[in-house]
């Protein structure tokens, strides 16, 4: 008997942490549904665009600084582990066009994404955590307003509009820097840098890392707002809702990362066929 005891306490825990994680799953799409409901409504009305253009700013503007240095930094950094390996093999005209392709498919978004779940995401589940801890949002459905379009649907249209700019402007900054250390650090010559990107990096390319910001963008605002909707009381309550938003949309930057490159991969072969890049 004492030893069936902490075995049944094991599966009783088992079994309400499986409940709850398959409650809280409902009530995120229950919550996501809601969100994107209001889109519409949003943004064919005035006071829609009134709410939706300071989280514009917010989003997008403050957080330019910070994607030029990173992006930049991503770009020098691929240049400078890339370099002697192409060199040695005779390629070193194509690493300008290889390094950019990585930026414009695969770096560039996910760059976007893990540093609007870092800074944005993190903002956002704060914010509105600290709402619902001081019973702010119970006070707006007190007086007969939807605090989820009110408040989360103008950040959600934010992050899913300016994560494709975002991504685009940090391809662009890591590009330049890679340029600059191709060019200033090793001596290249520049041409060849940018004649191989404009033959390797497509329409498609681009394309793909803006499909891929867009899901991103989505993904990181629906996890934000909803951690701050449901965090627990206090300031605990709301740290924890913080970090959880950050690992939970860091994750799903990964897992949507992967099964997009896999469709997009595939619809590419199917309708263009295999390329290879040099």
């Amino acid at each position: 008997m004492s030893h069936a005891d902490p075995v049944t306490h094991s599966i009783n825990h088992l079994g309400e942490s499986t409940i709850r994680g398959l409650a809280g799953f409902g009530k995120f799409w229950l919550f996501s549904a809601h969100t994107m409901t209001r889109v519409p409504g949003e943004l064919i009305t005035p006071s829609g665009w009134r709410r939706l253009l300071p989280q514009c700013y917010f989003i997008g503007a403050r957080s330019v600084p910070v994607l030029m240095l990173t992006g930049m930094f991503i770009g020098m950094v691929l240049i400078v582990q890339g370099y002697e390996q192409f060199d040695s093999a005779g390629l070193r005209d194509q690493l300008g066009g290889v390094v950019n392709i990585s930026l414009v498919t695969e770096l560039g978004p996910v760059l976007a994404g893990v540093m609007l779940a870092g800074r944005v995401g993190g903002a956002l589940t704060a914010e509105l955590g600290t709402m619902n801890v001081t019973e702010q949002l119970l006070a707006l459905r007190s007086m007969g307003a939807d605090p989820v379009r009110y408040l989360a649907t103008p950040r959600f249209l934010a992050c899913l509009l300016l994560t494709p700019v975002l991504t685009c402007y940090a391809d662009l900054v890591g590009a330049l820097g890679g340029w600059l250390i191709y060019t200033g650090y090793y001596g290249a010559e520049s041409q060849p840098f940018w004649e191989y990107t404009r033959q390797m990096v497509e329409m498609w390319s681009l394309g793909t890392g803006l499909v891929k910001a867009l899901f991103f963008g989505g993904a990181i605002a629906l996890v934000s707002c909803y951690k701050g909707f449901h965090c627990r009381p206090g300031a605990e309550g709301v740290g924890r809702a913080c970090t959880d938003g950050f690992v939970i949309s860091f994750i799903l930057i990964l897992i949507l990362d992967f099964f997009l490159n896999v469709l997009m991969n595939g619809l590419y072969n199917a309708w263009f066929g295999f390329r290879s890049l040099i």
